[in-house]
C-alpha cells in the first residue's frame, strides 16, 4: 500500500502520524487519510477541495502534477511527503 508522510512541523499542529493507506489516486489515498484523521482535511485542502497554497505533495520524489482533482496515479508502492510550502520575501 502506498506510504503517506507528514513533516514534523505538520505534525506539532495536528495528531497526523505516518501510514499506509489503500488508493489509486492520490485523491483515493488522501480521502482514506481523512477518513482516520477528519481534521487534517480542511487543513491540507481547500473549500474547493484541491490543495491548498502553502502545502506541497510530493509523490514518488516530484511535485504532484493536479492540485485542483488530485488525480495523480499511486502505485502500492509509492511514498508520498506533505508539507507546507514556503513563502514571503
Amino acid at each position: 500500500m502506498p506510504r503517506i508522510e507528514f513533516t514534523s512541523h505538520l505534525q506539532r499542529h495536528l495528531d497526523c502520524p505516518s501510514t499506509t493507506v489503500s488508493g489509486t489516486t492520490l485523491r483515493e489515498v488522501l480521502d482514506n487519510v481523512f477518513a482516520e484523521l477528519p481534521q487534517l482535511q480542511g487543513y491540507l485542502l481547500d473549500d474547493q477541495q484541491g490543495v491548498r497554497k502553502h502545502v506541497m505533495i510530493f509523490l514518488d520524489g516530484q511535485p504532484i502534477d493536479d492540485r485542483i482533482h488530485l488525480s495523480d496515479p499511486v502505485t502500492t508502492n509509492s511514498e508520498i511527503y506533505v508539507m507546507q510550502a514556503l513563502s514571503g520575501g
